[in-house]
């Protein structure tokens, strides 16, 4: 069940460079909700270019591939940002929309749960921080469906067990435990100041959910996976188209030049 856990023991390395991104994304998701909260249509937009230049600057000590993780969770996570907010009314914003911010802020949550999983604190306690994770959420994840809860939590409930699943059968475990401290800390934020609001009942399912739910972090999982896994091959495909545009070309100057003489 733990064997894309790290070892145990390891030499882990502590870069301060996944730490600060850590440190500047939860500072800054704090300052940009609480700033939404009662701002203009015109100051999220601001905020959301201040996300893009935050979010550029970040990813320039980044590989290809995180680049590429980054993008792909970018365009999944803001579809599905329209298709659940606006579209289905799980959640919405104070406008009605999807703010400006969402986009590049869903690309600097991404990166800081890869900075966190592959941090040396990370790697290092990886076990004792899986167990401090499952039962904080897990505890709850069951306040939210005992009765005592101001709003019920069902929905919450089965998306605990959903993390459970990324967390225990996923290959990138250590990303989704980094998930869970983000994402929990701006769905309490977003939702204890205003800027969005769960509905009571779940669209879809029906089913009571909380403000926010006790397992939100399973989407944001969600969304970790897609990013991960359609990286490499996205790569590779553009890689072959570029190596076949530079054959046509090689071929075509050849012919041209057999053809001048």
């Amino acid at each position: 069940m733990l064997r894309h856990f790290p070892p145990v023991d390891g030499a882990y390395a502590h870069k301060k460079r996944d730490y600060f991104i850590a440190a500047f994304t939860f500072f800054c998701v704090a300052v940009c909700l609480t700033a939404d909260a009662n701002a203009t249509l015109e100051k999220q937009n601001a905020l959301g270019v201040c996300g893009w230049v935050f979010l550029t600057g970040l990813l320039l000590g980044e590989n290809k591939e995180v680049r590429m993780q980054v993008i792909i969770a970018i365009i999944f996570a803001t579809i599905g940002e329209h298709f659940a907010s606006p579209f289905m009314g799980g959640y919405t914003y104070r406008f009605g929309n999807v703010p400006a911010y969402v986009p590049p802020g869903h690309g600097m949550v991404y990166l800081t749960a890869v900075a966190l999983g592959r941090s040396g604190l990370f790697l290092r306690y990886a076990r004792e921080i899986a167990t401090f994770v499952v039962l904080v959420c897990g505890a709850w994840s069951a306040w939210g469906i005992s009765g005592y809860a101001e709003q019920g939590d069902y929905v919450g409930a089965l998306l605990f067990c959903v993390f459970l699943i990324y967390l225990f059968k996923g290959r990138s475990p250590m990303v989704y435990l980094a998930a869970f401290f983000i994402t929990t800390w701006l769905e309490i934020i977003g939702t204890a100041v205003g800027t969005w609001k769960w509905a009571a009942i779940d669209p879809v399912l029906h089913l009571p959910q909380g403000n926010p739910p006790s397992g939100v972090a399973a989407w944001y999982c969600l969304v970790d996976a897609v990013a991960m896994g359609g990286a490499a091959p996205l790569l590779r495909a553009l890689k072959t188209v570029s190596m076949r545009i530079k054959s046509d070309k090689s071929r075509e100057s050849a012919y041209q030049g057999a053809s001048n003489e």
